[in-house]
């Protein structure tokens, strides 16, 4: 039989086996358990550290109601019940820490649980939340590319240009963020917001980080990403035509 770690019946036989208060039945199985599924040294290392930190701390009796109401409780199980169900009774002591080892045992596996499901969980968002723009030539037979993969928790991008004719002197390119009419944003008379100048090798390329508007984190406020030519003075005025644009 495959036990599972956080089955109340292994943590009972962990901490039996811990404080050596298992009888030979209970010895046997849980030896057998160790060699079907080693992991369980693990769990038997780790309370048995539980123990050895709180194994300093001073025997403390229950209150004296509690002591009697159990006794009173154990006595008539004590003699009608089979030998086989009789747990050998721990001191008062021993049975906290028994109890605080398991449960130290339990949050650590759920803790272990939670963080795979929080990697795994982040993993997804970050997959789903990268935006990636295509940016094609406004005119026809110019094979000018370009790609803005955003980061939207980090408003971060990467913009990737291919075969973009150089510019002269003077002038660059400047990468824009349209946006809607109803979009929160400040923006200017195209309802555009500037978001990166750059310009292009001689081979017509360039790969560069940029920072991205917080408009990206509300992508359903974007309505495209373009291209302009502006003057390197003051390309702010946004007074180029696109010559790319995305594929939205």
């Amino acid at each position: 039989m495959t036990w599972s770690m956080a089955s109340e019946h292994l943590q009972f036989l962990i901490a039996g086996y811990v404080l050596g208060n298992l009888d030979p039945d209970e010895a046997a199985e849980f030896e057998q358990l160790l060699i079907d599924q080693p992991a369980i040294a693990t769990e038997v290392d780790r309370m048995q550290k539980a123990l050895e930190l709180s194994s300093a701390s001073p025997e403390i009796p229950p209150p004296a109601h509690l002591r009697s109401a159990i006794l009173a409780a154990q006595t008539p199980h004590t003699a009608s019940a089979p030998r086989s169900s009789v747990r050998r009774s721990f001191g008062w002591n021993r049975a906290m820490n028994v109890a605080a080892a398991v449960a130290i045992v339990a949050l650590g596996i759920n803790n272990y649980r939670l963080r795979q499901a929080l990697q795994v969980s982040q993993t997804e968002t970050r997959r789903l939340a990268t935006l990636v723009y295509a940016l094609q030539a406004t005119q026809s037979g110019n094979a000018a590319s370009a790609t803005v993969e955003i980061d939207p928790n980090r408003l971060e991008a990467v913009l990737t240009v291919q075969n973009l004719p150089p510019l002269p002197p003077g002038k660059v390119y400047a990468l824009w963020t349209v946006v809607k009419q109803y979009a929160p944003v400040t923006r200017d008379t195209k309802n555009a917001i500037l978001t990166e100048v750059f310009n292009v090798d001689a081979q017509g390329t360039i790969t560069q980080s940029i920072a991205v508007p917080s408009v990206y984190r509300s992508a359903n406020l974007v309505s495209n990403v373009a291209v302009t030519i502006e003057d390197a003075a003051a390309p702010q005025n946004h007074q180029g035509k696109p010559v790319m644009l995305a594929n939205l």
